[in-house]
């Protein structure tokens, strides 16, 4: 098997030679090293390399170059080689050059690395290793935790991949019908009537597996412990993972209740790139992995799998009541149970969710919609990165609005990226009416707002991100929630609280109840809001506690 290709592209030798003479001592056994001395030579170069059906791992290209410069060549190199990771050479003291900030903005390049400026610059080689890193994570054989032998073109199949994709299980599809599909189900003794399976690494078949199954496999608590909790949180999205991150660092015995994915909807965001702290954007599943993690290590427990079905109480104690019977019982509880998205109720298109249509981002399917026409349905930050993700696999992204800009909904950065890509397409006062195809979504009806004209186009995917709404069915009469649903807290309780007994900024109507993220009544749509809120719940909780 040929070595995946590194480039590297500078038009001074006395610069271009340093960075060949690091990447040589560094990656020479795992990677061809190739050097060009211009960006016109260099494209020559990834065009062969395309022909020839070789990888190419990682471009640098010089930002100065005379003719073709590094970001033009970068902006190129995509369309040659989509899944390259492209970075510019700058040297220490172009770090503000504005050229770079832009291109980052605009996604014509993934990052920006400072030239060697010595030999063994690990600043050089961590930036480096980093950018292969996240590479070969995505494009490189690895470790995995279970195998999935399922019908592509399935909703339970789908929900199956998402679940691990979105709990950072390493997994591999197969296909029923190929000869490692057939040979994993009959060295598992499963017929191949019975899917979608999954097999894990140590050989056992879990067949039509529920997500407590998976978990309860793969060694996941899925039941409370005995001892007793200082704290419940229910729901594992960026705020319950900040509450569980200074809950458990600040000495409380905490519990997490999370049925479905660790990160919530922020989870499925396939790049966050106004999270403080990630110059370069951060994955919202690798962020909810990280902070998961986090919590773990201090000491937090995670109880995956099971959903809560009720909220009681029985002297002090709350008592979060789950699906399977079993209690969730803690003094304090905390409600971070976020949203789920709205549904479109178009009954063609509910017939084939997990086959075309997919609601939220669906990380996992974007890879299988290479070449096709792909719809986005929404006008806010998830739905513009859902759009951008998918571009990078799709022949054509059309981004259906209601409304007639995006400015009101979306942020500016994501704005110009979409502005700026050149296959995406935004149909502003458009919205889906219809739907179908034969066992997977092949057409779509779009109705244009201002004409009320309807067309009917081929599409192979439709991601639906319109809003949400949050998940609060569950809730007793007494936790008071606003006429949509979200739960009542602080100041805007009834009441308002007392002199003698002001009211707790996150505190519900239930003593010992706290709510924070996007659950809650006018809290701000976004992580780093939600994670502010999680972290600052858990000195109210410290005050609650405390009380006599």
């Amino acid at each position: 098997m040929s070595k995946p290709v590194l480039v590297a592209v500078d038009d001074d030798p006395a610069a271009l030679d340093p960075v060949g003479v690091e990447l040589r001592k560094r990656y020479q056994a795992d990677y061809e090293i190739r050097l060009e001395s211009s960006g016109e030579a260099a494209l020559g170069l990834l065009a062969a390399m395309r022909t020839a059906g070789r990888e190419v791992a990682l471009i640098l290209a010089d930002q100065w170059m005379p003719g073709l410069t590094g970001i033009e060549l970068l902006a190129r190199a995509h369309g040659l080689h989509p899944h390259a990771h492209r970075a510019v050479l700058i040297s220490w003291a172009e770090q503000a050059s504005a050229p770079v900030l832009r291109a980052s903005a605009l996604r014509q390049v993934d990052d920006w690395i400072a030239k060697p400026w010595r030999p063994g610059d690990e600043h050089f080689h961590q930036a480096v290793s980093q950018a292969l890193f996240r590479w070969s994570v995505a494009h490189r054989p690895q470790f995995v935790s279970a195998r999935v032998v399922a019908e592509p073109w399935s909703a339970r199949s789908h929900e199956i991949r998402d679940l691990l994709s979105r709990n950072s299980v390493p997994f591999e599809y197969l296909h029923p019908a190929s000869s490692e599909g057939r040979a994993l189900l009959d060295g598992a003794g499963v017929r191949a009537g019975r899917l979608p399976v999954v097999v894990l690494f140590d050989g056992r078949a879990l067949v039509d597996p529920t997500a407590a199954d998976i978990a309860s496999a793969l060694g996941v608590r899925t039941r409370p412990g005995t001892a007793p909790y200082d704290v419940a949180i229910v729901g594992a999205g960026p705020a319950g993972l900040a509450a569980a991150v200074y809950g458990a660092s600040e000495g409380l015995r905490t519990a997490v209740l999370e049925p479905e994915a660790m990160g919530g909807q922020a989870g499925t965001s396939s790049m966050i790139r106004n999270y403080l702290g990630f110059p370069r954007g951060i994955s919202g599943a690798e962020l909810a992995h990280r902070a998961y993690e986090q919590a773990w290590l201090l000491g937090a427990e995670f109880i995956y799998g099971q959903r809560a079905v009720g909220l009681g109480e029985s002297g002090q104690e709350r008592c979060v009541l789950l699906r399977d019977g079993s209690r969730l019982t803690a003094p304090a509880v905390i409600l971070a149970t976020g949203v789920r998205y709205r549904k479109l109720d178009i009954p063609a298109l509910d017939e084939l969710i997990g086959a075309g249509v997919f609601y939220g981002a669906a990380a996992p399917e974007a890879e299988a919609m290479t070449g096709e026409d792909v719809y986005v349905v929404g006008g806010a930050n998830s739905a513009g990165q859902a759009a951008l993700h998918l571009a990078r696999y799709a022949g054509q992204v059309s981004l259906v609005v209601r409304g007639s800009s995006l400015a009101h909904s979306m942020s500016d950065y994501l704005v110009r990226e979409i502005e700026a890509a050149a296959n995406i397409a935004v149909r502003y006062r458009t919205e889906v009416v219809d739907g179908g195809g034969e066992g997977r979504l092949t057409r779509l009806v779009l109705r244009d707002g201002a004409t009320g004209r309807s067309e009917t186009l081929p599409a192979a995917g439709l991601f639906i991100l319109i809003g949400a709404e949050p998940h609060t069915n569950w809730l007793p009469d007494a936790v008071q929630r606003d006429p949509s649903g979200y739960v009542l807290t602080g100041t805007d309780r009834p009441g308002r609280g007392t002199s003698s007994q002001p009211a707790s900024l996150f505190e519900t109507t239930v003593r010992g109840v706290f709510a924070v993220g996007d659950v809650r009544h006018g809290s701000v749509k976004r992580v780093a809001s939600a994670v502010g809120e999680g972290a600052v719940v858990v000195r109210h909780v410290h005050d609650y506690l405390s009380m006599p």
